[in-house]
C-alpha cells in the first residue's frame, strides 16, 4: 500500500525545491565573499605599489622642462 499522498508527495517535492534554492543562494553569497576578498587584497597590494612609488619619485630631482623650439620658417619665393 502507498504511504503517501498527493498532497505530501506535492509537499516533499517542494521542499526539496526550497531546499536546493537556499543551497545555490548560499554558494553564490560565498563566491560573491571570496571575489570580494580577493579585490580587496588586490586593491590595497595596488594602493602600497602606487605609495611606494611616488616615495621614490618624490627622492628622484625634478626633471627639466624641455622647451620646444619653433619651426624655422621658409622665405616666400618672389617671382
Amino acid at each position: 500500500m502507498n504511504n503517501k499522498s498527493p498532497a505530501r508527495s506535492r509537499a516533499d517535492i517542494q521542499f526539496a525545491s526550497h531546499a536546493r534554492d537556499v543551497m545555490v543562494k548560499d554558494e553564490i553569497a560565498k563566491e560573491r565573499a571570496r571575489t570580494e576578498a580577493k579585490t580587496e587584497k588586490l586593491k590595497a597590494l595596488r594602493l602600497a605599489r602606487d605609495a611606494e612609488q611616488a616615495a621614490a619619485d618624490a627622492l628622484l630631482p625634478p626633471k627639466p622642462v624641455k622647451t620646444r623650439r619653433k619651426a624655422a620658417t621658409k622665405p616666400a619665393d618672389k617671382a
